[in-house]
Parts: C-alpha cells; sequence; structure tokens
C-alpha cells in the first residue's frame, strides 16, 4: 500500500485514548497526529462512555491502572453493551496475570511502558485492519438478512429444503406440490439472494441462522 493510501485509511478511523497521565495523552496524541489518525483523548473511563457510542472502523488504546473505573472494567462494560472495539492494553504496572485476562477478554495487545512508537503502530495498523474486516463481515451479513426477508413464506421454506441436500422431487413430495413448481421457487430463491450454487445457499443460510429444523 503506497503513502498516500495508507494516510486516507488512516483519515477514515478514529483512534481514542483513554490515560489518566496528561504526559502520556499528550504523548500518544502527538504519535497520532504524526501518523494522520483522528483521534479523541479521555482522562477516565467514566468520560469515554459519556461520549456517544462510535459507530465507525477504530480503536482503543486504553491504561490498566486508572482511578475509578479500571482499563479491566472498561474492557468489561465494553462487552456487556456489545462494543466490539478493539483494544490495545498500555500499563506501567500490568503483570502477567492482568495481560492474560485482558487477552482472553479480546484485547488485540498488551504493552508495558515504556513502549516502542513502532510497537504501538503496528499494534493500532493489525487493530483497525481486523475490525474493518468485522465491520465488513458484519455489513454483508445484514443485507443478506434483508433479501432473506424478501423471499415469500413458500420461497422460504423452499430454502429450508433445500439446503438439506433434499432433491426437487423430493421436496416437491414434502410439500405436496409439482417438481416444475419447486424449481420455481428455488430459482427465485437463487436470484433474490444472489446465489450460484447450493453450497452458495448452505454458507448463506450458516451467516443467517436459517435453519430446516
Amino acid at each position: 500500500m503506497n503513502c498516500r493510501c495508507l494516510k486516507m485509511n488512516q483519515q477514515n478511523t478514529s483512534i481514542f485514548i483513554i490515560d489518566d497521565d496528561p504526559s502520556m495523552r499528550d504523548g500518544l496524541s502527538y504519535l497520532l497526529f504524526a501518523a494522520g489518525y483522528n483521534f479523541e483523548a479521555f482522562a477516565s473511563a467514566e468520560a469515554f462512555l459519556a461520549r456517544p457510542r462510535f459507530e465507525g472502523v477504530g480503536c482503543i488504546i486504553l491504561d490498566v491502572c486508572m482511578p475509578g473505573m479500571t482499563g479491566l472494567a472498561l474492557q468489561r462494560e465494553l462487552a456487556n453493551v456489545h462494543c466490539p472495539m478493539p483494544i490495545i492494553f498500555i500499563s506501567a504496572h500490568g503483570d502477567i496475570p492482568m495481560s492474560v485476562e485482558a487477552m482472553k477478554r479480546g484485547a488485540v495487545d498488551f504493552l508495558p511502558k515504556p513502549f516502542e512508537e513502532e510497537q504501538l503502530l503496528g499494534a493500532i495498523e493489525a487493530a483497525i485492519a481486523g475490525h474493518r474486516q468485522a465491520r465488513t463481515a458484519c455489513d454483508e451479513t445484514e443485507a443478506l438478512q434483508e433479501r432473506i426477508k424478501k423471499l415469500t413464506p413458500r420461497e422460504y421454506e423452499v430454502l429450508r429444503y433445500v439446503i438439506t441436500g433434499m432433491l426437487n422431487k423430493q421436496i416437491a413430495a414434502e410439500l405436496n406440490i409439482a417438481e416444475r413448481t419447486v424449481k420455481i421457487h428455488r430459482g427465485r430463491v437463487m436470484e433474490k439472494l444472489g446465489a450460484h450454487s447450493v453450497p452458495d445457499l448452505v454458507r448463506m443460510a450458516r451467516k443467517t441462522g436459517v435453519s430446516a429444523d
């Protein structure tokens, strides 16, 4: 990726710094500014939670030990409210059990202070890439769910049988309709969902929770 594309990708994301140390916030702010990122800095977890929910692509740089709500407590709170933004922990006082707990709960990295700038920028890049990929997959699933909603009740019924591997004549017998009618419904299902084969339909069904049960 060339520098221009990288800068554009950075400008389309937001990084959230949460650290009670003013000098650390200032240092991280300067680093992110120099790297071309949009960012916001907060002195506490509570201040971050008071912010309107961010729905874009980004990540959180989070201190572990802070007065009031700790970094680990904020991580748990964000999980409870289904906020999928990736977290990079930083800490001058972190120990192995603390880092293990953070990583088990989905943290992207756990960096002891002081850390190298390139180390943090690498972690940010990985976090952003992962979040963007997850958002893309989520958007695709939502779009597919909308297409499934456009199926008629009979088309949906045929879909549920098709993904089990049943032949048209078997489906016709189950639904007590003509085999030709099954073929018509099956064709419309393929067209509406943008599927090219039965394996395509099976993958789409798995993504959206459609089953034969």
